[in-house]
């Protein structure tokens, strides 16, 4: 248990990345876990689009908005940090019109079985869906619903106290690392 605790903790987003390529072991790994994600009814109203060209990914790294908390120059990956890996959550409206919750559950095992073989990853709403929608070939009842950037992170990640109850902006230090403020355990729990 102490293993998924310290995979939890250190499960943060990432959004600088070595170029180097993610096997496809693994990348089968990060969609068996997706597969295998809860679901409302166990409908299962997921799809996923692989994107693993680097053609392709720079194509949808053009179409997606990072760290909206800090200045582009800061937040926005730089070329030589892009993502080598994005997998894109659809949701097949025929089966579900809604499916958020579905693809929280899905989008937590990806980012968690990735983690595990120390594969980082940032999840991207702020996209041009349009575009990419019309690049991944979606039909009228398939809506994607976020993309999932993946690398090896050349940055860390961590998390701290918040100081206030609006000292939620995530921010990078001095070292260029992220530093993620969570609400204490006794500000959001309430027992009765």
């Amino acid at each position: 248990m102490n293993d998924l605790m310290k995979l939890l903790e250190t499960r943060r987003t990432y959004r600088r990345f070595e170029q180097r390529e993610v096997a496809r072991e693994i990348i089968d790994e990060i969609l068996v876990a997706a597969r295998l994600a809860s679901s409302a009814a166990n409908r299962q109203p997921l799809k996923y689009v692989v994107v693993s060209k680097p053609a392709d990914v720079t194509e949808v790294f053009s179409n997606t908005r990072w760290a909206g908390y800090l200045p582009p120059e800061l937040g926005q990956p730089k070329d030589e940090e892009k993502p080598v890996l994005f997998i894109a959550v659809v949701q097949d409206e025929t089966i579900s019109k809604s499916s958020d919750t579905d693809a929280g559950l899905a989008i937590a095992n990806m980012t968690l079985a990735a983690w595990n073989h120390g594969v980082g990853s940032c999840i991207i709403g702020a996209c041009n869906k349009p575009v990419l929608s019309e690049m991944f070939g979606l039909s009228e009842s398939e809506k994607l619903h976020t993309v999932v950037a993946f690398g090896y992170p050349t940055h860390t990640s961590r998390i701290e106290d918040t100081k206030s109850a609006d000292d939620i902006k995530y921010y990078m230090d001095e070292a260029g690392d992220y530093v993620v403020p969570k609400r204490k355990l006794e500000d959001v729990v309430r027992y009765l």
